[in-house]
C-alpha cells in the first residue's frame, strides 16, 4: 500500500492599507489576495485596513480591523476572495456625539485574540475594548486609556500624536489586558467586566523619577509588584506632579505578554524592558 504523503503548507499573512495577502513560505514568487477593499475609483475610498490577526486555534478564521473602528471576522473556507464577513464588531457613537475627531480616534491600531480564542481585544486611540466572539452587539468591557486627553485632541492633532498606533495584549490566562501610553507608561487592566482594577507602570531604568499627581484609588492584583514605579489609576494621568504635560515624544507603542508566564515585554525608544510578577 503506497504511503500517503501529506504536504503541510505554512502560510502567513501580510497586509497593507487596502489588501491582505496570504503567502506560502515555500513559494516566494507569488501570494494569494484574500481581502481587497480598494475601490474602482480612489475618490470613493472611505476606510483602510489597519491590522489583521489569525484565530489561535481555527486556522480558517481571520480578523481584520479598519480605520472606521470596525473589526470583521472572515472564514477563509467560504471563498478565495473574502469579500463578505461572517461577523462584524463595531460600536456606534451616541447621537450628537460625532465631531471632527470621531473617526480619527475610532481607528483601530491593534487587535489580539485571547489564547483560548473566545475573546478579541482591540485598541483605538482612546480605549481598549474586549469583545466576545459570540456577541457582536457590543464589547463586553471598555477600558479608558486616554480619556484624560479628550480636551486636548486639537493639540494632539496638530502635533500628529493623535495618529500614534498603540498595540495591546492579553495575559495567557485572559485575566488582564495591557496597552501603552505616553511618557513610556503602560496600563494593565483586570479584564473581568465591572472590575475597577488598573495599574499604571513606567518602562524606565529609574521608574521612581516621575510621580503622578493626586492618585485616587489603590489597586489590587498580581501585577502590582512588577516594579517599584507603580502608579495607581487616576484622572490626572497625562500631567506630572507640577501640572506639566507629559512629553508626547516619549511613548510606549509596542508590548507583548508571554503566552504562559506572567511577564510583559515593553519597547520604549531604543530599549526593551521585561517586567515579571
Amino acid at each position: 500500500m503506497p504511503m500517503l504523503m501529506i504536504t503541510i503548507l505554512i502560510l502567513f499573512r501580510i497586509i497593507d492599507d487596502l489588501r491582505i495577502n496570504l503567502w506560502n513560505m515555500e513559494i516566494n514568487s507569488q501570494s494569494f489576495n484574500i481581502v481587497d477593499v480598494k475601490p474602482t475609483n480612489m475618490e470613493d475610498l472611505t476606510e483602510v485596513i489597519t491590522c489583521a490577526e489569525f484565530h489561535p486555534t481555527h486556522c480558517n478564521t481571520l480578523a481584520y480591523s479598519s480605520s472606521k473602528g470596525s473589526i470583521r471576522l472572515i472564514d477563509l473556507r467560504q471563498s478565495a476572495l473574502c469579500d463578505n464577513h461572517s461577523k462584524i464588531f463595531e460600536e456606534h457613537e451616541a447621537p450628537g456625539a460625532r465631531s471632527f475627531f470621531t473617526e480619527i480616534i475610532a481607528s483601530i491600531s491593534d487587535v489580539k485574540f485571547s489564547r483560548d480564542g473566545r475573546y478579541l481585544l482591540s485598541r483605538d486611540y482612546m480605549t481598549l475594548k474586549l469583545w466576545d466572539l459570540n456577541m457582536d452587539s457590543g464589547p463586553v468591557s471598555t477600558f479608558q486609556v486616554h480619556e484624560h486627553l479628550r480636551p486636548r485632541l486639537c493639540d494632539l492633532y496638530e502635533n500628529d500624536s493623535i495618529f500614534d498606533k498603540f498595540e495591546c495584549c492579553l495575559s495567557g490566562d485572559g485575566l488582564h489586558v495591557a496597552t501603552g501610553s505616553y511618557g513610556n507608561l503602560f496600563r494593565v487592566f483586570a479584564s473581568t467586566p465591572g472590575s475597577m482594577e488598573v495599574t499604571t507602570l513606567e518602562a524606565s531604568r529609574n521608574p521612581m523619577r516621575r510621580q503622578i499627581a493626586n492618585p485616587t484609588r489603590p489597586t489590587r492584583g498580581t501585577l502590582t509588584s512588577m516594579t517599584r514605579g507603580v502608579r495607581r489609576g487616576g484622572e490626572n494621568l497625562g500631567v506630572d506632579a507640577n501640572g506639566n504635560s507629559l512629553d508626547f515624544s516619549t511613548k510606549l507603542l509596542h508590548l507583548a505578554w508571554h503566552p504562559t508566564e506572567n511577564s510583559i515585554a515593553c519597547a520604549a525608544a531604543n530599549s526593551l524592558y521585561m517586567y515579571y510578577a
